[in-house]
């Protein structure tokens, strides 16, 4: 049986004239009674969640509904969705109503109050915490070529950042974001949220924003290291690639291989990389930590993951999108040719397209 995915998308809420952000997430929500369309930290967005799924077909199809839905619900408010991680033109967020949204903001200040990021949650179901720990630390080394793969945020308050993954570096302000350590099992896991936890500082087992993480809510490793991406196609591209990872450090797991015993100071040099240049420049290598240049990075992901791709019937998808996106550049490319030749307003106005060109 194949394990299922799941995405979980936010989505930029834009005004359909003058495309600034907009805030209205209350009113396109009002009357939304499932957990397919929630609302996120700041009024300017809001997140969609599929259903989990077996086979990237049934993904794709979700994806494409709940983001023409969302679009629907906020062309009825005079506004857009558009599936940008960070804002091209300048944005003063403003925080969604809730006793937890306003505790974090007393609490983290300007971080939560300037935090307008999108990002791309993929869920793959495990069979059991000590099951989904083991993959926790076998995939460390692959997440940041993930990053690189799904850069979309090179602007942020209206200036080009030079990065082409901004939003890793605004979320990365929360003090439990970023790369996890090794956790040795499902009991080391715990007592390390357990410590965290025994601060203070944090409101929440929500609140411990690793780059993957076991869910608080389902029987799945959380890969949140992605930013959303303008395509569906290409966010059913990552979910694919995260799932042949999950089962092949599940069957590494198995099999007695233990985890890469890479420091977390490495891990975060990969990820500062990958955000900064995506795929446009080098990455560090999962398996030498070295510099290389992207394609050989990213043809690393695929070939570590390629017996279960072959088995989940994705391979050909996915060498067919690693290499549309290789050849055709992420986000953040568009964005800045499309910056260059027409403005900020524009490229917003390409990313409201861009998400529903299904």
């Amino acid at each position: 049986m194949l394990r299922t995915v799941g995405v979980e998308e936010e989505l930029l809420l834009v005004d359909a004239g003058s495309f600034t952000p907009r805030a209205v997430a209350g009113a396109v929500l009002e009357g939304e009674k499932g957990g397919e369309l929630v609302a996120e930290l700041q009024q300017q967005q809001l997140e969609i969640n599929t259903h989990p799924c077996e086979r990237l077909d049934q993904l794709r199809d979700q994806l494409r509904a709940w983001r023409g839905r969302a679009a629907a619900l906020a062309r009825a408010q005079g506004a857009e969705v558009a599936a940008l991680a960070t804002s091209p033109l300048p944005v003063s967020p403003q925080l969604t109503p809730g006793g937890r949204y306003r505790r974090m903001t007393d609490l983290f200040g300007l971080t939560a109050q300037e935090q307008l990021t999108c990002g791309c949650h993929i869920h793959v179901g495990v069979a059991s915490d000590e099951e989904g720990v083991a993959v926790i630390d076998r995939l460390r080394p692959w997440l940041a070529p993930l990053l690189a793969l799904s850069t979309n945020s090179p602007f942020w308050q209206g200036r080009d950042t030079g990065y082409a993954g901004y939003r890793y570096q605004v979320f990365g302000r929360w003090p439990t974001a970023g790369p996890p350590e090794l956790f040795g099992s499902a009991a080391g896991y715990r007592h390390a949220v357990g410590a965290m936890l025994g601060t203070g500082t944090l409101l929440d087992q929500g609140m411990v924003y690793f780059d993957v993480r076991l869910s608080v809510t389902f029987p799945t490793v959380e890969v949140r290291v992605c930013d959303v991406c303008p395509d569906a196609e290409d966010a059913v591209l990552l979910a694919a690639l995260v799932r042949g990872l999950v089962e092949t450090a599940a069957r590494d797991w198995s099999a007695g291989e233990p985890a890469p015993d890479v420091g977390v100071h490495v891990l975060r040099l990969a990820a500062w990389r990958a955000c900064r240049s995506g795929i446009q420049g080098s990455l560090v290598h999962p398996l030498t930590h070295r510099p290389a240049c992207a394609r050989e990075v990213i043809e690393a992901v695929v070939d570590h993951s390629a017996a279960a791709l072959e088995e989940a019937g994705d391979l050909d998808t996915v060498r067919a999108g690693v290499e549309r996106l290789l050849t055709r550049g992420t986000g953040a490319r568009w964005q800045r040719e499309v910056y260059a030749e027409r403005g900020a307003a524009a490229v917003v106005r390409e990313a409201v397209d861009r998400t529903l060109s299904f």
